[in-house]
């Protein structure tokens, strides 16, 4: 099983308990949501206070140093990455860039006559002075060393693409890190209780959900099963040729949809043996969801969280 332990993403750990895995799920879920919403039409500042929260909260929690650092190091590398490359990329606007102010700044401060200047009313109600005009800098080009050309509108870009990637990952894989596939499937057939009244049928789509997040670790345990009996043999890659290379792993597929199938028919078996004819009739309560203390207490962070994007951090 060294393939599921050393997996950097989308992993339950079971031990230690932080005080993120006794938070009720349907308030991690809102959390989670918030996360992923809060980000459109917001502020680069309020983009980046998004991520500083996701590593304050892996931080504060207590995680592990073993489990997060190999997670947040590579996304953490990876969006650093997507800065730069899009950083230096065009922007995507294809004109040439003028100054706002001429380059003899004189102009704006010399007195010109009567024909061409303007009166002293109409100078009294501008807001700002000429000579004050003259003094703030504007470039719209950052950086321009050689070909290496920085502008606003691609610092932007480079900004929204690094933050949204670190996180949409890292949120999503803090909340899968901090609650178990039961909890996920609780939470999610008590948010979708309203439902019912148009006969949808809740109570199958979460024991589906709930039996696909347990039949992910099978998954992956028959892919590293088959990778190691691959590894074994010692095939000489080179005197297959591609077309040989092909068939091998042809048969390696074949054979790990077998297992599949296999796997999925051992779980059915053994659902209709304990007499799961019907989720309705056979219904089982994992847990008990009852908001608590400390639920109460990310609820009232949550609307204040919101309250803040709110006032501060929209971007029109």
């Amino acid at each position: 099983m060294d393939l599921l332990r050393s997996l950097p993403l989308g992993l339950y750990l079971e031990q230690p308990q932080t005080w993120l895995h006794k938070l009720d799920p349907r308030v991690k879920i809102a959390w989670l949501m918030s996360f992923l919403t809060s980000y459109s039409f917001a502020t680069n500042e309020w983009r980046v206070l998004l991520v500083a929260l996701l590593i304050i909260f892996t931080l504060v929690a207590r995680i592990p140093r073993r489990v997060w650092q190999q997670q947040m190091g590579w996304l953490l590398t990876l969006a650093v990455l997507v800065l730069f490359i899009a950083a230096i990329s065009p922007d995507g606007l294809g004109v040439n860039y003028q100054p706002r102010l001429p380059a003899n700044e004189q102009i704006l401060t010399q007195p010109a006559n009567s024909k061409n200047s303007l009166s002293t009313q109409h100078a009294a109600q501008l807001p700002l002075p000429l000579t004050a005009l003259s003094t703030k800098k504007y470039s719209y080009v950052l950086f321009h060393q050689g070909p290496v050309k920085v502008t606003r509108r691609s610092l932007d870009l480079a900004v929204r693409l690094s933050t949204i990637l670190f996180t949409v990952i890292y949120s999503t894989n803090l909340y899968l890190l901090t609650t178990a596939p039961e909890q996920i499937t609780a939470a999610i057939e008590s948010i979708m209780q309203p439902l019912r009244r148009f006969k949808i049928p809740v109570t199958e789509i979460t024991l589906t959900l709930t039996l696909s997040l347990r039949f992910i670790p099978l998954v992956l345990e028959e892919v590293q099963n088959l990778i190691r009996s691959v590894m074994t043999r010692a095939i000489n890659w080179k005197k297959l040729g591609l077309k040989g290379a092909v068939k091998v792993w042809m048969i390696v597929a074949e054979r790990l949809l077998e297992n599949l199938l296999l796997r999925a028919d051992q779980m059915a078996n053994a659902m209709m043996v304990r007499g799961f004819t019907s989720p309705s009739e056979h219904k089982v309560q994992w847990h008990e969801l009852r908001l608590k203390r400390w639920d109460w207490f990310a609820i009232a962070t949550l609307t204040l969280f919101w309250g803040v994007r709110v006032i501060s951090g929209n971007q029109f």
